[in-house]
């Protein structure tokens, strides 16, 4: 995993803002939204649920899996073009099923 991918998802499960190269973090009242190439991939909801929601913003690049895969709960693969969530074929679009463990 690259450093980048390090710092932009630690900044942004710490709440904190973050820009470096391609990648920034920006932290709003209410959730931290992890932003690469000018798209918003990962949402976290500052709420006692800690909910974390993704999406590939419909750019299906080996960076996007990268950052989103350094996230708790995410393990992205793709077989043969096919990208899959946590073992199950997936679009891309957003879905929000995570919580995040302390």
């Amino acid at each position: 995993m690259r450093t980048i991918t390090e710092k932009a998802v630690q900044k942004f499960l710490n709440a904190e803002s973050f820009k470096s190269g391609n990648t920034s973090v920006k932290v709003l009242t209410n959730v931290s939204v992890l932003v690469l190439f000018g798209n918003e991939i990962a949402y976290k909801y500052n709420n006692p649920e800690k909910t974390l929601a993704i999406t590939t913003c419909g750019y299906k690049t080996n960076t996007t899996k990268e950052r989103l895969n350094a996230l708790p709960n995410v393990r992205i693969q793709v077989k043969k073009g096919v990208w899959y969530l946590n073992g199950l074929e997936w679009d891309g679009k957003l879905t929000d099923e995570f919580l995040i463990n302390d």
